[in-house]
């Protein structure tokens, strides 16, 4: 491997100083007074040598790497992998570069991806926090370290926060099941202290009590790793049985492809005997023999919002913005 080139390499080969050198390379030879003669002959000798600019040692001095750290629960998700494209896009277009890292809705990874990107001097941070990350994301607060939170926030920390407006989402997603006729409606959600999950739940609750139907509220709530046998064992409590559910809400993405397997592996027919209403577009549900109807975020306008009021902070501004965004609402065959 070549030896990188220094500018004390530089300045030995010219027999100047390095802090010559590095006035040159750094274009203060103007402010330091170098003629204009030996600042040429030590561009075209560091051109020669193919110096490269460190440009860690660049940042520090400009107080800015121009670069975001990006943390989702998982960039395979087509919910976080499409929003990412779109953070990445718009971060590139304010001049800054990228960090992703995934989660896994795991606080100990979170923990460690926080760390790493706060040593790799990011100038902020565009965040999906995961459960028990509260401590996180407060002591981020507390350093005044940039910070937008996407698609879940915490209450009583005040940060920026961009979101869909969750408890409307599902409530209009309970209340389309209703109009259609379906009369034991269940949910199927995380078990989770997250915001956003417990925004969903509610969401649903109160349309079913809006129309007398309380006694028949069904949950079932699953734990973040074992996603696919617990959706399935929920499924079956919910749909099999003396009082079977005809209609199921899954509150994510994850759940819903989940209880897609669980429902086509139990033979039972969509929409002909279980009505299914998902969350977030996947393209599994229009491959599915009943297109599924589903919840739509605004996955672009969160990413961009996300990284505008990012790029805001970084640039000074003082002003928390607490923004939840309406969503959408995509109508297929699974719940005619």
């Amino acid at each position: 491997m070549q030896k990188r080139t220094l500018l004390k390499d530089i300045a030995s080969k010219l027999g100047v100083s390095t802090a010559v050198v590095s006035y040159v390379v750094n274009g203060k030879e103007k402010e330091k007074r170098v003629g204009k003669e030996l600042a040429e002959k030590i561009r075209k000798t560091a051109r020669e040598m193919n110096y490269v600019p460190n440009q860690i040692a660049q940042s520090l001095r400009k107080g800015s790497t121009k670069t975001i750290g990006v943390i989702v629960a998982d960039i395979a998700n087509p919910f976080f992998g499409n929003m990412s494209r779109v953070i990445e896009n718009e971060a590139n277009k304010a001049g800054y570069a990228v960090i992703f890292g995934s989660s896994d809705e795991n606080s100990v990874k979170s923990a460690l991806l926080i760390k790493t990107l706060i040593n790799r001097q990011v100038d902020g941070f565009i965040i999906a926090p995961s459960d028990n990350s509260y401590e996180q994301i407060l002591e981020l607060h507390n350093r005044k370290i940039p910070l937008v939170l996407i698609d879940r926030f915490f209450q009583d920390i005040d940060t920026n926060y961009i979101t869909l407006n969750c408890h409307a989402a599902t409530f209009e997603a309970t209340n389309y099941l209703i109009e259609k006729k379906f009369k034991k409606i269940g949910l199927i959600a995380y078990q989770t202290s997250m915001v956003h999950i417990k925004q969903r739940i509610r969401g649903y609750m109160d349309a079913m009590k809006d129309h007398g139907m309380e006694d028949n509220i069904r949950i079932e709530e699953v734990r973040h790793g074992f996603v696919r046998k617990d959706v399935e064992e929920a499924v079956v409590k919910l749909v099999t049985g003396d009082d079977p559910c005809d209609a199921l809400l899954f509150v994510t993405n994850s759940l819903s492809i989940a209880g897609l397997y669980a429902i086509h592996k139990l033979g039972i027919k969509v929409p002909d005997q279980l009505g299914v209403l998902g969350f977030d577009w996947n393209e599994a549900f229009d491959f599915f023999y009943s297109p599924v109807t589903h919840i739509d975020q605004p996955i672009s306008e969160i990413g961009k919002e996300a990284v505008r009021v990012l790029v805001e902070e970084i640039n000074g501004s003082e002003k928390k913005v607490h923004m939840q965004l309406k969503h959408c609402f995509t109508i297929k065959d699974s719940c005619r």
